[in-house]
This record gives structure tokens, sequence and C-alpha cells, in this order.
């Protein structure tokens, strides 16, 4: 059974279940979601804990079982974690947790933890074990678009609330905007909040000068922002991602792939290709699916076509050769690359520009 975390505290109230499979990549979600865990089954009289960490080749898994039915004389009952970090437990590791699911140790509560799964570990047939014999939960980070109102609900929690309307909104998204991609540090941000102002409601001059800017950014996460024509998200994402060190050279490579994936399937289009079989083609899927569908329609080809040439030029830049008609500074090169698509998405429908404009852009100095 698959549940979402905010409905694991429900969940452990009407009852601990044996087994408990945590995957995904965030941090704080998956930090907490163990704590329930283990404070439910603590509660519960499983008093008693063991940890096995996978790491490498040469764990021995013939022991898990052995360790997880050898009871402690005075304990009640036990928690077993297994860690696999890579995510890959291996043959011999498959072979094991298929039968530690289907001998179920009594008196053991289980936590496996692992990372994000793509879509073969997803299907494999020792995850699928994992989800039929117990309850499963996705810990995906939050995304921005979610995150004003992630937010919301951690201040609700804790007594605290922005203004209704307009002004609330306006909070939020600062707030959310100050620590987006770092959820670790939003949690820090929220408890100082707390031990800062009583129960209530908090005006935005309070957030403001309460709440630090430890936002942190992803390359592939900018691409996603620059589809969906969020220009001052991109322009804020650029600035965070140098000031983090991020290499040039991979932003331009992130900014460069998706201008030639849409490029490709403005093509395949073109040729009579239906847009499903043209995304597939070009392994666009996701949230990326989306927003290629979105956009496509708004890029005429010419465009798309000097958006190629200008990720050309761009990719030069990066590399350290000079171009007259290119900023010096690599990273207000990206700035110019990323805003040439971002540009024209973030008009309505139908409002884009003439198909000239990416050129007119790339020959402004």
């Amino acid at each position: 059974m698959q549940i979402k975390p905010d409905q694991l505290a429900a969940h452990l109230q009407r009852g601990l279940k044996p087994l408990y499979t945590l995957h995904g990549d965030e941090p704080l979600l998956a930090l907490e979601a163990g704590d329930a865990i283990r404070a439910a089954a603590r509660a519960a009289g499983h008093t008693e804990r063991e940890v096995h960490t996978v790491a490498g080749a040469h764990f021995d898994w013939s022991s898990l079982l052995g360790a997880a039915s050898a009871m402690s004389l005075f304990a009640e009952g036990k928690i077993v974690e297994i860690r696999i970090p890579s995510g890959k437990p291996g043959k011999e590791g498959s072979a094991a947790l298929q039968r530690y699911c289907e001998l179920q140790p009594e008196g053991v509560v289980t936590i496996v933890t692992l990372p994000r799964l793509d879509r073969q570990q997803s299907s494999s047939a020792w995850f699928t074990a994992l989800e039929t014999a117990g309850t499963t939960l996705r810990l995906d980070p939050v995304e921005r678009a979610a995150l004003p109102q992630w937010i919301a609900q951690r201040l609700a929690a804790q007594g605290q609330r922005v203004a209704a309307g307009e002004e609330g909104q306006r909070t939020l998204a600062f707030f959310a905007d100050r620590v987006e991609g770092n959820l670790l540090a939003a949690r820090q941000e929220l408890d100082k909040l707390a031990l800062l102002y009583p129960v209530g409601e908090l005006s935005f001059e309070q957030v403001e000068s309460a709440v630090l800017n430890v936002a942190r950014y992803d390359v592939f996460k900018l691409g996603e922002a620059v589809l969906a024509g969020q220009v001052a998200r991109v322009l804020r994402m650029l600035e965070g991602l140098r000031a983090e060190g991020e290499a040039a050279v991979l932003v331009h490579w992130a900014l460069a792939e998706d201008i030639r994936a849409l490029k490709r399937c403005k093509d395949a289009l073109a040729g009579g290709r239906p847009l499903p079989m043209a995304l597939r083609e070009n392994r666009i899927w996701g949230l990326k699916e989306k927003l290629f569908e979105r956009a496509l329609p708004r890029l005429a080809g010419p465009l798309l076509e000097q958006l190629v040439e200008a990720a050309h030029d761009c990719d030069g830049l990066v590399k350290g050769l000079a171009n007259p008609l290119w900023p010096s500074d690599p990273w207000a090169g990206l700035q110019r690359l990323a805003l040439l698509l971002a540009g024209p998405l973030s008009a309505p429908a139908g409002r884009s520009g003439p198909a000239g404009i990416g050129r007119h852009l790339v020959l402004q100095a």
C-alpha cells in the first residue's frame, strides 16, 4: 500500500504495520517519516533497534533474517532498519528482500530506506515485494509551485499564519523564494519564526526580517523554469547557481539539451509525427513532457533554428572562446540564452512575438 507523507501520522494512529519502505531524495521528509515510524514503534513496545547499511557488494544478506528473528531476552519487540543508499541491492539482495517479505519476522517493525528510484528499479521484483508486503512512502522534493502551501501548513502546525488574501500570498511567495530546494533549512527558518514570534498572524515585515536566503537550486529545475516561461525565477536561479559555484558548462549543457530536443520535436511534428510519439522518441516524459506540450505550439521553426544557433555560440563562450556578439562573461551569456527561450514562453498564448525576436535579442550588445 502506498501513502503520501502527509498521510503518515493518521496512518500510524490507526495501527502500526510490520514493514515500511521509504524512497525518495528529499532528506527532510525521509528524516521526519523515519522518526515518526520509530516513535510509533517504540510506543508499541519495540524497544530494540538494529541498523543494516548495504554498502558495496560484500554485504552479508544471509545474516539479515537471523538478525531480525533473534529477539533480545528483555526486548518486547525490535526495529530493523535496512538502508540501501545506492538503491541497488544486487541479485543476492533482491532474493533476500523477497524472502524477507515472505517471512515477515514476528515482533519486528522493518524500515527500508532507499534513494529516488528509476523506472527499472521501481518495477523490479524486490521492490514489488516490498510494496506488496508493507506500506510505501514516496518522498519527493516539494516543487516550487506547492511550496507556499507547504509553508502555510507548517506554520499552522506551530500556531502561526500569514495574513489573508493577497498580502498573505505575497508573504508565502517571498518565503518560498528564500528556501526553494532546501527543505532542511526551510524547517530551521520555520523553527526560528516560532521562537521569535508568538502564535498568531505574521506580517510580511516579520517574515522578511527573519527568514534567511537559504535556497538551493538545481540545474535541471532551471530548465523547467525556462520552459515554463518563469523569467524572474530563471534569473534568480541563475544567480543562485553561480553563487553556489556550479559549472557554467553544465548549466549550458542542460539549456542546450532542451533547445535541441525542442527543435527535434518540432521537426518531427512538421514531418507528420504525432506529438506523443515525438516526445517519446526524444525521451521527454514527466513534468517536462507537459512543459514541452505547452512550449512547442508557441515556438516557430525559425525561432528554434535561431535558438540552436545561439546555443552553439554560447557553447563557445562558456568554454573560453570570445564572441563579439555575446557578453564576455559566461554567466551573462547563459542568462541571455535562457531568456531567449523563456521570454517567448512567458507571454500569453498567441503572443509569443515574431519569429525574428530570437535573432534580434542575440544581436543585442
